[in-house]
């Protein structure tokens, strides 16, 4: 281990020399935390969906993400990736700056569920949290599509967030999105 770790900071101070110093200190870095790798960035989030064109509607129309793409998969590609034997999907990605949306409709295997309710409480529940300027106007746009807040809009009292308001909103699939409103200055 020691003489591993004294190869891999020659490679680093070689890096330094040759003036890729950025190289050398994040390879120093991993080195010193004894992890094998780093997470770089955060891509997408992808949701599985009932009707994928319901879906697009709202996060495109209502909620005025940008339609990146869309595709369809099928075949062996979309069985090895996702762990789903006979795995046929028909998807779209959504953006907005900072974040990318993956919505999945899978058409098959024809066993799979149709309908979880996931309450944000159970386990295997997941939420994307979307900040936005203004949280009433959000919560119109929402309810005028059909769709309606789980909650009631809160502020914060403590911690990194105080100040900010949110209020979980749940699309009919059960989907949890977060809405949060920074902090306004009084």
């Amino acid at each position: 281990m020691i003489v591993h770790r004294f190869t891999d900071f020659r490679r680093f101070l070689y890096a330094f020399d040759i003036g890729r110093w950025e190289l050398g200190v994040r390879r120093l870095l991993l080195i010193m935390s004894g992890a094998p790798f780093r997470i770089v960035s955060a891509d997408h989030t992808g949701i599985t969906v009932s009707n994928l064109e319901r879906s697009l509607a709202f996060w495109r129309d209502v909620l005025g993400f940008e339609l990146s793409h869309r595709t369809h998969q099928t075949s062996e590609l979309a069985s090895e990736i996702t762990g789903v034997p006979g795995a046929e999907i028909s998807l779209a990605v959504v953006k907005v700056p900072g974040h990318k949306i993956e919505l999945l409709e899978y058409l098959a295997p024809p066993d799979r569920n149709q309908h979880v309710d996931l309450r944000p409480c159970d386990v295997g529940a997941a939420h994307v949290a979307l900040t936005v300027d203004d949280l009433d106007a959000v919560l119109d746009a929402i309810t005028n599509s059909g769709w309606k807040a789980a909650g009631k809009p809160q502020t914060l009292k403590t911690g990194p967030n105080a100040g900010k308001r949110v209020v979980y909103v749940r699309d009919p699939d059960g989907t949890t999105i977060e809405f949060m409103q920074e902090a306004t200055s009084a």
